[in-house]
C-alpha cells in the first residue's frame, strides 16, 4: 500500500475557476515549486510525495525531517508515477485540476475521486458551508452570522443593517477574494454603494460565481482554528489547536508549541470548557458527506466592549470581554495548521513561530517565540 502526497497550493484558485485544465497564476505556482516537499512532514516513510524536482526537495527537507527524528520518504516525479503501486492520493486539497493532472500523468483513476464526487467537494468548500454550519455551533455569548448574498441590492440591505462589514468570495485562497468595508465609505444617503471599485468587484464576482457572502466586521483580538480529519467511516477527529497570525486576512504564520500550551494562552480570553464545548460540537454536528480527509475550522477572539455590529441584545448574553467566533471559515483541505501541528514540540516550555517568508523564492522558518 502506497500513498501519493502532492502539495497544491492553487487548490481554492482552482476552486474557483472551476476547470478540469487550469494553469495556475505565477506565485501559487512558485509556492508550489519552493515547498513541493512538504507533505513528508507527515508522510509515511513507505510513502511518495509528488514535486517537481525530486533533488531539490530532498536537499530542502532532509534537515528538517532530521530534527523531527522522521525518515524521508521517496520524493518521485511525474514521469515515475505509472511505475508506483498506488493505492490512495492525498493532496493538500481536491479539485477537478488536481485530479485530472494526476489521471493524466498514469495515477489509476479508481484511486482518484470521479467528476460527481469532486464537484461535491467544491459545493461544500463553498463559504456558504461555513454560514450554515454557524447556527449549530453557536452557544449562548457567542457571535457570528454570516448571509450570502446573490445582488449588490442585498449587500447594501447588510450594510445597513450590520453597518462595517466583510465581503467574501465564494471561493478564494487565503487573504484574497475579501472586502473589508466601513459603512461610512460605503453608502450614500439612499442607502446605495458609492464606491464604483467596490460595486465592480461585487457584480464581477456575483457574475463568475453567483453570490457572495456577507458579515459583520467584529474587532477581532485573536486568531486560531481547530484542526480534524474525516476517516473513511466518516467519523471526525480533533487533531490540535492551530494558533497563527493573519495580516489583512493573509496567513502569516502559526504557533509551535503543544497542545497544554496553546490551550494556555487561549484560557486568557476564552473558558477552556467553552473550546471544549465547541471541539465536541464540531465532532457531533459537522456533516461533510462522502468526504475524507483532513479540515480545519478558523476561529476568532472577538472583544465585544468595542464592537458596534453587535445588537443590545447580543450584547445582553455575554458575560465577560471576550467571545467567542466559532467558525470564520471552513477550510476543506489541509492548513498550514495541520502542518503545524506535524511539528509539534513535546516540551510545554518550548514555543516557536513557524512562517513562510518570501525573498527570492518561498521558504519556511521557524525562530524561537518572543
Amino acid at each position: 500500500m502506497m500513498i501519493l502526497h502532492l502539495f497544491n497550493p492553487e487548490h481554492e484558485i482552482a476552486l474557483a475557476a472551476h476547470l478540469a485544465h487550469f494553469t495556475p497564476p505565477h506565485a501559487a505556482r512558485q509556492l508550489k515549486a519552493d515547498l513541493c516537499w512538504l507533505p513528508a512532514l507527515w508522510a509515511d516513510e513507505n510513502d511518495a510525495v509528488l514535486v517537481e524536482n525530486a533533488d531539490y526537495a530532498r536537499k530542502s527537507c532532509a534537515r528538517r525531517c532530521k530534527q523531527l527524528g522522521r525518515k524521508m520518504p521517496q520524493f518521485v516525479e511525474r514521469n515515475q508515477l505509472l511505475q508506483l503501486p498506488i493505492t490512495q492520493v492525498d493532496p493538500w486539497g481536491w479539485d477537478a485540476a488536481v485530479a485530472t493532472d494526476l489521471q493524466r500523468w498514469g495515477v489509476a483513476a479508481d484511486v482518484l475521486p470521479d467528476a460527481a464526487r469532486l464537484e461535491r467537494y467544491r459545493l461544500l468548500a463553498h463559504r456558504r458551508t461555513s454560514a450554515q454550519l454557524l447556527p449549530s455551533l453557536r452557544v449562548e455569548g457567542m457571535v457570528g452570522v454570516a448571509m450570502e448574498c446573490s445582488s449588490l441590492q442585498e449587500v447594501e440591505e447588510c450594510s445597513e443593517r450590520w453597518g462595517n462589514i466583510v465581503i467574501k468570495a465564494p471561493w478564494s485562497s487565503s487573504g484574497r477574494g475579501v472586502r473589508y468595508c466601513e459603512a461610512s465609505h460605503l453608502l450614500n444617503s439612499e442607502k446605495r454603494i458609492v464606491n464604483s471599485g467596490l460595486e465592480g468587484w461585487v457584480n464581477n464576482i456575483i457574475k463568475q460565481q453567483g453570490s457572495v457572502m456577507v458579515e459583520p466586521y467584529y474587532n477581532k483580538v485573536k486568531d486560531f482554528g481547530m484542526e480534524f480529519e474525516v476517516d473513511a467511516t466518516g467519523q471526525v477527529h480533533y487533531l490540535g489547536l492551530s494558533l497563527f497570525h493573519t495580516k489583512n486576512g493573509a496567513y502569516i504564520g502559526n504557533l509551535l508549541a503543544t497542545e497544554e500550551a496553546k490551550r494556555e494562552l487561549m484560557a486568557r480570553y476564552l473558558p477552556l470548557e467553552l473550546l471544549d464545548e465547541i471541539r465536541q460540537r464540531i465532532i457531533d454536528k459537522v456533516q461533510l458527506g462522502d468526504y475524507q480527509g483532513p479540515f480545519g475550522i478558523d476561529m476568532m477572539v472577538v472583544n465585544c466592549s468595542r464592537n458596534t455590529t453587535l445588537s443590545k441584545r447580543e450584547l445582553s448574553t455575554l458575560n465577560s470581554q471576550f467571545s467567542l467566533h466559532p467558525c470564520v471559515e471552513l477550510n476543506l483541505r489541509r492548513t498550514m495548521g495541520h502542518v503545524a501541528l506535524s511539528m509539534t514540540p513535546t516540551d510545554d516550555d518550548i514555543r516557536k513561530v513557524m512562517r513562510i517568508e518570501l525573498t527570492e523564492h518561498y521558504k519556511l522558518h521557524i525562530r524561537k517565540a518572543q
